[in-house]
């Protein structure tokens, strides 16, 4: 017998699920059917949705949630979760798109497939463009940080305030090394590597 589930999200026990149970309600689904969460949308490793996945849901049930983004965050995860469904035969339904909530007759599914692929491609083009947006803004970050000459990557170890009159003695042979590290506090990589950087003139 096909069953129809609702699922409610919210990402902290300090916000309320009501809404959202009173939206799934007026959708006739009984309240013993819909399965909850208090958890964060960045990770699909939610108690009660990972039941409702592996546990309840069947081939032929219908899952009803408030929005997409009561499934996840991430819009990668949203695709993948709707393929997750589709290849399942599970019809999923959002609220907040009128189109899904459609009542077809018998043996037209097939209309939500299209209505899934259609979701499907919209994230998968949204979520790219995204990535590219990303990667864009990243290279012209870099690329403006070179023109002001910024260092990238990790800040060096900065020179102790007395560097210049230690290494003065230490290379005129007036301190040894081990003494030259004592007097700046430094450990031997450390200093050596500061060494190195100074004869390079990277002060």
């Amino acid at each position: 017998m096909k069953k129809t589930y609702g699922y409610a999200r919210v990402s902290t026990r300090e916000q309320h699920l009501d809404r959202q149970i009173k939206a799934l309600m007026d959708c006739g689904i009984d309240e013993r059917e819909i399965i909850t969460d208090k958890a964060t949308g960045v990770t699909l490793e939610r108690a009660g949705y990972q039941a409702l996945k592996n546990t309840i849901l069947r081939e032929g049930d219908t899952l009803v949630i408030k929005s997409l983004d009561r499934l996840s965050r991430s819009k990668e995860h949203i695709m993948q979760e709707l393929r997750y469904f589709k290849e399942r035969h599970i019809i999923v339904r959002v609220i907040d798109l009128p189109t899904t909530m459609i009542q077809l007759p018998e043996g037209q599914e097939w209309v939500f497939d299209m209505i899934n692929n259609i979701l499907i491609e919209v994230l998968a083009s949204i979520a790219e463009q995204e990535r590219l947006t990303t990667r864009q803004r990243q290279a012209e970050g870099i690329a403006a940080a070179k023109e002001r000459g910024a260092h990238l990557g990790r800040p060096g170890t900065a020179y102790p305030a007395d560097w210049d009159g230690v290494y003065t003695r230490w290379r005129s042979g007036e301190l040894t090394a081990v003494a030259a590290m004592r007097e700046l506090g430094l450990k031997r990589s450390t200093f050596y590597k500061l060494v190195r950087r100074y004869e390079e003139g990277q002060r």
